[in-house]
């Protein structure tokens, strides 16, 4: 049986590297990935530290990184790793972006962690663990009124496709603007999902899955009383193609709409 507990003790461990590491340094040299998309030296060797030391704790474990792809290891157990979720934020000096380390089986979430340095906060959580922020146990919003809601929604698409898939990101805002309190958007998952984990926030909608950035969040969310599904609301799993987090008391409201 997978041991969760010491698990989730090292994924902590490699996390505050990781924040040691990305407090110590500027950014340095931003290298592009794409259409609007980089990565700055700081996000490369925060992979890399975090990668040489789970690989050392936990060698039999196989690891994947946003900067640099899949280590292959033995069974289904993964770690994921986003070294800074929300690095345009990062390089632009918003607070708002974190470090965010899962571990998954197959396709499914078992423990993550996500740590926001210039927030002061740490949320964790294990499958049938609960969540915690900074040692505390937390829990999802208790809203029930769509119109009293706060919603994030996702970041908006870039690349060749991005008019495309742009589209029904903004059919949602228009759909939900007039139904909602207000919409949001932060520029990093995990603090969406993290926020949606402690009922900051009573709902998360990203049409998109990429697994560094939700692998730590999702579990979180869920292991804190949200829902959470695919956008045609089967449970979410690493293999969905989006990524929605809910409050259970607007659940019936709000997943019609999307």
């Amino acid at each position: 049986m997978t041991d969760l507990p010491r698990l989730l003790e090292i994924a902590e461990g490699a996390v505050a590297i990781a924040a040691d590491l990305v407090e110590s340094r500027p950014p340095g040299a931003v290298h592009s990935k794409g259409d609007r998309d980089m990565a700055s030296d700081t996000d490369i060797a925060v992979e890399q530290a975090v990668r040489a030391h789970l690989a050392k704790e936990t060698p039999q474990i196989a690891f994947l990184g946003e900067e640099e792809g899949a280590h292959p290891g033995e069974g289904e157990l993964s770690w994921v790793l986003d070294p800074i979720d929300g690095t345009v934020n990062y390089l632009h000096g918003v607070p708002l972006w974190g470090i965010s380390l899962g571990l998954v089986a197959g396709t499914s979430q078992r423990l993550g962690v996500l740590h926001f340095p210039r927030l002061g906060t740490r949320y964790t959580a294990a499958e049938g663990l609960g969540a915690f922020r900074n040692g505390e146990a937390i829990r999802v919003s208790r809203c029930e009124q769509l119109s009293e809601a706060l919603v994030m929604a996702g970041d908006f698409a870039v690349g060749a496709d991005a008019a495309a898939r742009n589209r029904p990101r903004t059919a949602l805002i228009d759909l939900l603007v007039p139904r909602v309190q207000r919409i949001r958007m932060l520029g990093t998952a995990a603090l969406h999902l993290a926020l949606v984990a402690d009922g900051s926030l009573d709902a998360s909608i990203m049409f998109s899955n990429k697994p560094w950035d939700t692998s730590a969040g999702v579990i979180i969310a869920r292991e804190a009383g949200a829902i959470v599904v695919d956008v045609d609301g089967s449970p979410h799993d690493v293999a969905s193609g989006a990524t929605i987090a809910l409050s259970p008391g607007i659940a019936e409201e709000l997943l019609p709409l999307i």
